[in-house]
């Protein structure tokens, strides 16, 4: 998430918001450039190519310099990246090298399953990790150290070798779940629900740990306040200040980690979609990436980046609304 400095500020209006969202919009321009060229620079520069890969290992050599002149991979790195550039702020962001497919259009089949992946995700893990943080504030105790363990664990075991343990016991021995495949909302909503919920636990079960040990040291630092001790002192039910008070006060630092968290389960999208044959946006990705095909990977990652710089200014502009005397700059 972008790093912020805080300063003491009269309340936000609508100009000053404006201005928070007109940084975030100044910096992110340059981003999508610099994440595009680095794709397209570092695909380049990989062995192999898509003419390689539609011709096949029979092809002459005469062939594949043909077809790579017709795609236009004979041309200098840099030529090949402004021509892109050029159709893709037209809107045009090419067609794939292998199937001829437009760019976009795979891209939009293939956004909803990622979309829904890591926006179950992320509710599942606000949901049941913030209460589990606050209790655990208050209560301490066995909870907190469970919280530390899940936390622990979390980190330590990454992504993808909780989805090959979960696989065998909760979709090949209880069977309770299916072990993949992904079925459109519109076609079932309960086969739709039941097919993620495998790779949402294993997608957000790490980051439930993380959020909640945060959410706990933002607690506990709040309700060691002198304005707490007040209340207390004032005969406010326990509950009340908690759920009303201190929950409001550590929102803050919450939202701040909860912007890593969502940028770590996009990433983290790209083995989950393909150990559960998911068709989204990171299964695209790696197609793309085995393949050569440097139109659809480009087109995949500045889509990836610009859902990260969206979800950010969303983020930030929530920050600043839950707490109105912090600015950004």
């Amino acid at each position: 998430m972008l790093s912020r400095q805080i300063r003491e500020h009269p309340l936000l209006g609508g100009k000053e918001l404006l201005v928070i969202l007109l940084r975030r919009l100044a910096v992110s321009i340059p981003l999508l450039f610099a994440v595009s060229f680095l794709t397209f620079l570092l695909v380049s520069l990989t062995p192999g190519d898509a003419a390689y890969t539609v011709l096949g290992s029979s092809a002459t050599p005469d062939q594949l310099a043909a077809l790579r002149q017709q795609m236009g991979l004979d041309q200098p790195i840099l030529v090949q990246y402004l021509n892109w550039v050029t159709s893709a702020l037209q809107g045009n962001l090419g067609h794939s090298l292998i199937t001829g497919q437009s760019v976009s259009e795979a891209i939009f089949q293939r956004l909803g399953p990622t979309l829904s992946l890591v926006g179950i995700a992320t509710v599942a893990i606000v949901v049941i990790a913030v209460p589990l943080g606050l209790t655990s504030a208050v209560r301490g105790g066995r909870l907190a150290t469970s919280i530390d363990t899940i936390s622990f664990a979390g980190v330590a075991v990454p992504n993808f070798i909780l989805a090959l343990f979960a696989i065998p016991v909760f979709a090949v021995w209880l069977h309770w779940l299916p072990p993949s495949g992904y079925v459109p909302l519109a076609s079932s909503p309960n086969k739709w629900a039941l097919s993620l919920v495998l790779p949402v636990a294993t997608l957000a079960f790490g980051a439930v740990g993380i959020i909640a040990k945060q959410t706990r040291a933002a607690a506990e630092d709040v309700m060691s306040s002198e304005f707490v001790t007040v209340q207390r002192a004032n005969g406010y039910a326990r509950q009340s200040i908690i759920w009303k008070h201190v929950l409001k006060a550590s929102a803050v630092p919450i939202i701040a980690y909860l912007g890593v968290v969502i940028v770590t389960l996009f990433s983290a999208t790209v083995l989950i979609e393909t150990i559960f044959a998911i068709p989204g946006l990171g299964g695209l990705a790696v197609q793309a990436s085995s393949q050569g095909d440097l139109p659809m990977l480009l087109g995949v990652t500045v889509v990836f980046t610009l859902i990260i710089v969206l979800i950010n200014i969303v983020l930030d502009v929530v920050y600043a609304l839950v707490n109105p005397k912090v600015t950004f700059r």
